[in-house]
């Protein structure tokens, strides 16, 4: 019976040696790189460039400050070149306290539906300190 449960125990600890080692090396293999070459996808400086041309699932990172909020997840964002609303849920705060000296870069896709303005939908709100 020693034996049988000495086996066990030795066989589980190898499994979970093999899973851990198998863990690392995937995690190791996983590229964290970006393409930086010439690209034919629009990329915005600022928001006056967005609302000059904007494209739809344009994906964009702006830093400025959140004028105000214009409804529940609504809310209008200025980076000094211009005003666009943006859509920001409690989860892109997470818990940050925001007001409208708040300096702040958000990233988020362009959101261009048909004969209406253009606006942001934020993925992530980070606070610049």
């Amino acid at each position: 019976m020693f034996k049988k449960t000495a086996i066990s125990s030795f066989a589980i600890a190898c499994g979970a040696v093999f899973l851990v080692i198998t863990s690392v090396m995937c995690a190791m293999n996983t590229a964290q790189a970006q393409y930086v070459g010439p690209s034919q996808v629009k990329q915005y400086q600022n928001v006056a460039e967005i609302l000059k041309d904007p494209v739809d699932d344009v994906y964009v990172s702006l830093k400025g400050t959140i004028a105000r909020q214009v409804s529940n997840k609504m809310y209008q964002f200025t980076d000094g070149t211009g005003t666009i609303d943006v859509k920001i849920g409690p989860k892109e705060f997470a818990g940050q306290r925001v007001d409208a000296n708040t300096r702040v870069e958000i990233w988020g896709e362009v959101d261009k539906d048909l004969m209406q303005k253009p606006k942001i939908d934020v993925k992530r709100l980070t606070v610049i300190r």
